[in-house]
């Protein structure tokens, strides 16, 4: 009688939580498996499956709700290889108005009002900006929301690398192309990663070219494919470091 074939082994998951950043191209949104994105150009490199949940503006406080909420997390995390929080830029944008009021913009009804709260919001905020405060998140509440995050993962998976980012840089005239919160947020994350041995991977100098090149979106704020390749090229070499 032959013996059973043995099962193949199953590929490590890179579990990513991330802003638009992470599946966003020069000309807009993509779906999760779209080769070119970096979490998926990884993947490719490590000879992983990949797991990427996001949204476009999530904080690091959104993606700590992910972590806590979302079972597609739960379901990641038994099988993950390593787990990326890529969170943090739109913390360190200007957000002079609310942030809660421009998610709850869409619940306004009825459509004509709602087109006007929007239209004066865009209005209004890249004027405010320019203002450069207050950030969505300041970044000792950003920090704890990674750290409490890393603890969740630590309790579950106490060998489970944990990555997280520098934030981005932008040319975006929505925010006035002000980002002044971005040193502070930079340094309190360094001052994190020292303490927590979490490595960080600077979105910021990997993407500073491609923002600035024209070859980036439009918008100013997500990238060219110059830009998720030399992301991609920078979170393969840390992961390489941490597994």
């Amino acid at each position: 009688m032959p013996a059973p074939e043995e099962a193949p082994a199953q590929r490590p998951v890179l579990l990513v939580v991330a802003d638009s950043l992470a599946y966003f191209g020069p000309k807009g949104g993509l779906p999760a498996d779209d080769p070119r994105i970096w979490p998926n150009l990884v993947g490719a490199e490590l000879d992983w499956d990949v797991e990427l949940v996001g949204r476009i503006g999530w904080t690091c406080r959104d993606a700590y709700w992910a972590l806590i909420g979302d079972p597609r997390v739960w379901a990641a995390v038994p099988k993950a290889g390593a787990v990326v929080f890529a969170v943090g830029g739109m913390d360190t944008l200007p957000s002079p108005l609310p942030t809660a009021l421009r998610e709850l913009i869409r619940y306004v009804r009825p459509p004509g009002l709602r087109r006007i709260v929007r239209s004066t919001y865009n209005w209004l905020q890249p004027k405010l900006s320019k203002l450069g405060r207050p950030v969505a998140l300041p970044p000792k509440v950003s920090v704890d929301y990674l750290e409490q995050s890393r603890e969740a993962l630590g309790q579950l998976r106490p060998d489970l690398p944990f990555v997280a980012v520098l934030p981005s840089v932008h040319n975006c005239e929505a925010y006035g192309r002000v980002h002044s919160g971005r040193p502070r947020a930079v340094q309190a994350l360094q001052a994190w990663s020292q303490r927590s041995k979490v490595p960080l991977v600077d979105l910021g100098e990997a993407v500073r070219e491609n923002i600035f090149s024209g070859d980036a979106n439009p918008d100013g704020i997500h990238w060219g494919w110059a830009g998720h390749t030399a992301v991609a090229n920078a979170m393969v070499k840390t992961l390489q470091e941490v597994r």
